[in-house]
């Protein structure tokens, strides 16, 4: 098996906040100004968001950025 990257880490742990919220995609993307694509994609790992993105995302989320890039300890 092969390990995740730091990417797909993040984005695993942003759908996993996203659904405690009970916000979809698209309610995520409004409240951090940014597409459903690229919350879509950023979730997926297959793309490698900007400190400036994760900050928008971690503010959406009520969390500070280093809580939503602390990947060392993630609930899969």
């Amino acid at each position: 098996m092969t390990s995740l990257s730091t990417n797909e880490k993040i984005g695993i742990k942003i759908s996993i906040l996203r659904k405690k919220l009970k916000y979809s995609q698209e309610k995520l993307a409004e409240l951090s100004d940014l597409s459903k694509t690229s919350i879509s994609t950023i979730e997926r790992g297959k793309s490698k968001p900007s400190i400036e993105t994760l900050e928008r995302i971690a503010q959406a989320l009520n969390i500070e950025l280093k809580e939503l890039v602390d990947v060392s300890k993630i609930d899969l």
